[in-house]
C-alpha cells in the first residue's frame, strides 16, 4: 500500500506478458521472459517511483496469472484495487523481437476479465480523494461498460476537483480510426491535459494537425495538449505557451513502454510545480531511460535514477 493517500488514481486493463528474450521470430524462440504490462499500470508505477502516491484499479481473473498482475503492480509501490473476476481470465499479451531495429506485440484480451471493467467497481471517494485521474484510449475501446468507467470516473474527478489526464494510446486493434475517433474525442473533450502523436491527434480530429488539435480541444475546455514526437522530444500546447523540448539521444533496446514513461515523468513533474521545460526535460529523459531495458515499465526511474541519467547528458541532442 502506499504510504500517503494517492495524489494520481488510474484505471484500466493489465495483463500477463510473455516476450522473447532473443531477437527472431516467436516461432523460432526457445526461451521467454514472463511479466505483467499495462499502460495505465505502466503510468502507475512510473509514477511510485517518482515518489508520487500511486493508486491503480482494475479487473483481473481469479487465476495464477491476476495474482502476478497484481502482485508486481504493488511490488513497486502502487496502491493496487485489483478486482477479481470469477468468471473472465486475465488478458495475455506476447511480445517478439523480429529483428534488432522492431518489436511487435500479439494481445489474447477478448471476452478477458479486464474488459469487463464497469462503474460500479470505482470505490466510493476513490478519485474524489486524489489530485489527478489518469485514463488511456486503450480502456474506452475495451467494452461499453469500460467505456461507461471511465466517464463515471471523470464525473468524480469533477465533483472531486481533481484534474484529468488522457493519453490517446489508440491501439489499431481494438477498432478502426472511424469507430475509435468519436469515442476518443469525446474523452479528450472533457480532460484537462492530453497526450498523443501526430497521427493520433489526427483520429481525433481527421485532417487536422497537432496544433489545430489543440486549438480545437482548448475551445471544449482541455488546458493542455502534448505532442509526443519519440527520440525528437515533445511540444506542449498551453493557452498561452508553446514550448519544444529536445529528446536524448541513446541506442534503444526495447521502445514498448517509453510513451508511458513520458507521461509518468510529465504528470510527476507538473505535480512537483515545475515549469514546462523542466517538466519536459524529465519527461523526455524517463521516455529514453525506459528504451534502455527490455519490458513494458522495468526500466521506469526513480529520482535518483533520473538524475544520475541528466548529470550524464546534461545536453540533449536535438534530432
Amino acid at each position: 500500500m502506499s504510504a500517503a493517500p494517492p495524489s494520481v488514481v488510474t484505471l484500466g486493463e493489465t495483463m500477463a506478458l510473455v516476450r522473447t528474450t532473443e531477437i527472431g521470430s516467436l516461432r523460432h524462440a526457445n526461451s521467454l521472459a514472463f511479466g505483467i504490462g499495462g499502460a495505465e499500470s505502466n503510468v502507475a508505477i512510473g509514477l511510485a517511483r517518482l515518489g508520487v502516491p500511486t493508486s491503480w484499479l482494475g479487473r483481473v481473473g481469479d487465476d495464477s496469472l491476476g495474482e502476478r498482475v497484481a502482485r508486481e503492480i504493488r511490488g513497486d509501490g502502487v496502491d493496487v484495487r485489483a478486482v477479481v473476476d470469477p468468471d473472465a481470465a486475465t488478458g495475455l499479451m506476447v511480445k517478439e523481437r523480429p529483428s534488432a531495429a522492431s518489436t511487435a506485440v500479439h494481445y489474447y484480451r477478448a471476452a478477458s476479465a479486464g474488459s469487463r471493467l464497469h462503474p460500479d467497481d470505482l470505490p466510493d471517494g476513490w478519485v474524489e480523494g486524489a489530485a489527478l485521474l489518469h485514463i488511456t484510449g486503450i480502456t474506452p475501446l475495451l467494452s461499453d461498460t469500460a467505456r461507461a468507467a471511465l466517464h463515471a470516473a471523470i464525473d468524480r474527478a469533477r465533483a472531486g476537483g481533481a484534474m484529468v489526464s488522457f493519453d490517446i494510446n489508440y491501439r489499431s486493434a481494438l477498432a478502426s480510426p472511424e469507430v475509435a475517433g468519436p469515442v476518443l474525442r469525446q474523452l479528450a473533450e472533457r480532460s484537462d491535459i492530453v497526450f498523443g502523436g501526430e497521427e493520433e491527434f489526427a483520429i481525433l480530429y481527421p485532417g487536422a494537425s497537432a496544433a489545430d488539435a489543440a486549438a480545437s480541444l482548448r475551445d471544449a475546455g482541455c488546458a493542455t495538449t502534448v505532442l509526443k514526437l519519440g527520440p525528437d522530444g515533445a511540444t506542449v500546447f498551453a493557452e498561452d505557451a508553446e514550448v519544444t523540448g529536445p529528446g536524448f539521444t541513446i541506442t534503444p533496446v526495447d521502445t514498448v513502454g517509453a510513451g508511458d514513461a513520458f507521461v509518468a515523468g510529465y504528470l510527476s513533474g507538473l505535480l512537483d510545480g515545475l515549469d514546462l521545460d523542466a517538466i519536459l526535460r524529465r519527461a523526455n529523459a524517463c521516455g529514453a531511460m525506459a528504451c534502455l531495458v527490455p519490458g513494458d515499465w522495468e526500466a521506469a526511474p526513480t529520482l535518483r535514477d533520473l538524475e544520475r541519467f541528466l548529470d550524464g547528458d546534461s545536453d540533449p541532442v536535438r534530432r
